[in-house]
């Protein structure tokens, strides 16, 4: 993958860490290109308090921006947030100088999850442990864009007993507070940011979790993106039929009803969930939440949402759990994915289990 750097990197403040993040990344054979419309990977440096954007061109570009704070982070999320989603980054490094021989570099993601590497670490292991930390970055490719069928039978314009199931699903994690309030996007970024993340993502809002539920051997029901999971309704607006996955388009194929104009997205992950069903005819239901329960397994990396590459980590945790049908999954730093036979076996197998925040590490 190619990476490039944006921004502020040949300041004093920032050319240290450009300088160990690039070496670090060439190490690992991405290669370096001067033009950031020419890369993949792009490192956006900007100065406390101003984060300005790296508008990318295309979904598959991804972006970590790295900046500073001359203060003690003792609400990473609060701080910090506001200039991931106005600098529409994938991930913020914040370096803090908290004693250490070099800065702590705490890292914030979409999902709310915060994690550090400490200053105290040999410069080279130190920039070695940022970059396994952006690995994820550096190595995943979006699977976010859909194709509609307008086939949707007619019958099912108004849903089903599956789809009625999905329903009362959304509002049932809502009653159990496991749906996390989205980041108010509104409130930090002027409208054409906010239409510039619309149209790279089909992102309303950060909104979290998913439900899904089998409609057949092939086809499965699936929450929507960007939408009130606690208001799950209209069919190919809320919940969608996802028949199959492109892969030489890279596309979801769904089955919508000819009356919508406007169908939404299907929710990112979508993509995970279609492998779980085509590897496991015996899962019916699977839900996404951001929260966790002791004793399970979790996958190696933080991969971002709507990735081919998170969606494999979740399906390879799948197929090594004792009972694929009935399990639950850790996505490390992010939540879990559990499937079930149904989504009203989930519900009797894991409430009251789920427990939040998600522990970062």
């Amino acid at each position: 993958m190619k990476f490039s750097f944006t921004g502020n990197h040949d300041s004093d403040r920032y050319r240290w860490f450009a300088d160990g993040i690039r070496d670090a990344m060439s190490r690992q054979g991405h290669e370096w290109t001067e033009d950031p419309e020419d890369a993949l990977l792009v490192a956006n440096f900007f100065d406390p308090g101003e984060p300005k954007p790296f508008r990318r061109n295309a979904q598959a570009v991804f972006v970590f921006s790295v900046t500073a704070s001359d203060e003690p982070l003792e609400h990473a999320i609060y701080t910090v947030y506001p200039w991931l989603v106005r600098s529409l980054s994938n991930l913020v490094i914040t370096l803090v100088d908290e004693g250490g021989v070099e800065p702590t570099a705490h890292f914030l993601t979409p999902e709310q999850g915060h994690y550090t590497v400490s200053g105290d670490k040999p410069l080279g292991e130190y920039f070695e442990e940022v970059y396994r930390r952006i690995h994820p970055l550096a190595t995943s490719r979006l699977v976010i864009n859909n194709r509609y069928d307008r086939d949707l039978p007619r019958e099912l314009w108004d849903g089903d007993d599956i789809t009625r199931s999905i329903h009362m699903a959304g509002k049932h994690l809502d009653d159990l507070d496991l749906l996390p309030t989205p980041f108010p996007m509104d409130k930090v970024l002027p409208e054409r940011d906010q239409r510039h993340i619309k149209r790279l993502y089909g992102m309303g809002g950060l909104s979290y979790g998913n439900i899904s539920a089998r409609k057949d051997e092939t086809t499965f029901w699936m929450s929507a993106s960007g939408v009130d999971k606690a208001n799950l309704t209209e069919i190919g607006r809320d919940i969608l039929l996802v028949k199959d996955y492109d892969p030489d388009g890279n596309a979801m194929i769904l089955s919508v009803p000819e009356s919508v104009e406007e169908p939404r997205r299907v929710s990112v992950d979508a993509i995970e969930h279609w492998m779980v069903y085509r590897e496991h005819p015996g899962v019916g239901a699977i839900i996404h939440v951001h929260a966790w329960m002791d004793g399970i397994d979790a996958t190696e990396f933080v991969y971002p949402c709507g990735t081919y590459e998170l969606g494999k980590a979740v399906a390879d945790k799948v197929r090594q759990a004792p009972d694929p049908n009935r399990c639950v999954v850790g996505l490390k730093n992010h939540g879990v994915t559990i499937t079930g036979e149904s989504i009203e076996e989930i519900f009797e197998r894991v409430e009251g289990k789920l427990v939040q925040p998600v522990p970062m590490s």
